[in-house]
């Protein structure tokens, strides 16, 4: 694919975005917002073993051209591009996946963005799918910031620098734990292949499409179809394939069928 195809104006047009382009939260919240609500987070070409390149032209390619979402790497990896073509200061880091809400943490297998406007920092995630962020946050020690009908915050821990939480009832649990040492391509190459290879990663044993709406959120996976709209939670069992392909078009607009 020749780079002459990569534009920034494609990707704006991909998820429906036609506001300000200058260096600002402004521009930084609505475009987050934007990519979080239009493209969807998939891991289906892991799960279907089909090789998923990380370089400028396959994430356009993949994510704007043939209109498909992707998996931390791919969606993270393709909103840096773009905010870096926007004149933003961003850095590419890795962080660890929390368990037993924060008491073991894995290897730094998550690619996530922070950006920089003045004094402020900014946590950056459109590649979480699950709960994750739909706009970015400020990274400042305890201060509860609302998205829709989620509240997050970002706390110091031990050793690995800052976690981000997500409030669920009356409690904060844990979401991972990161730095704000950049890494290198090699870095992320290194992790997206152990992500999207080793056995027992949940990624090459289950198909996870995911999107954050105004009202929530809607997930489909092998098991259900979930949509969650503010404190209601409604779930559906997939009866077959016919029926987990028919939710996928009508909710995600993609197509099993010709990813196989």
């Amino acid at each position: 694919m020749s780079k002459d195809c990569f534009t920034i104006e494609g990707y704006l047009e991909r998820i429906n975005y036609k506001g300000s382009l200058d260096v600002s939260k402004e521009t930084l919240y609505n475009i987050h917002m934007a990519h979080a609500l239009n493209i969807p987070f998939e891991n289906l070409d892991v799960y279907l073993k089909k090789p998923v390149y990380l370089d400028r032209e396959s994430l356009y390619k993949k994510i704007v051209t043939n209109k498909r979402g992707g998996y931390c790497f791919e969606m993270n990896g393709l909103l840096s591009i773009i905010l870096q073509g926007l004149g933003f200061k961003v850095l590419n880091l890795l962080a660890r996946i929390t368990k037993d809400n924060g008491i073991t943490y894995n290897a730094k297998t998550h690619q996530v963005l922070c950006v920089e406007i003045g004094d402020d920092k900014y946590l950056l995630d459109v590649g979480y799918g699950n709960h994750g962020l739909a706009a970015p946050i400020l990274i400042e020690l305890g201060k509860e910031q609302e998205q829709f009908y989620d509240t997050f915050r970002i706390v110091e821990v031990e050793k690995y620098g800052y976690a981000l939480q997500r409030k669920v009832e009356d409690e904060f649990m844990y979401i991972y734990a990161f730095d704000l040492k950049e890494c290198s391509p090699a870095d992320f190459m290194m992790s997206h292949h152990f992500t999207s290879t080793f056995p027992e990663s949940l990624f090459v044993n289950k198909k996870v499409c995911t999107m954050p709406t105004k009202e929530g959120r809607i997930t489909l996976t092998d098991d259900h179809f979930k949509v969650v709209e503010g404190n209601e939670t409604s779930l559906l069992e997939i009866e077959d394939d016919n029926h987990y392909n028919k939710l996928l078009k009508e909710y995600f607009k993609l197509d099993l069928e010709t990813m196989r």
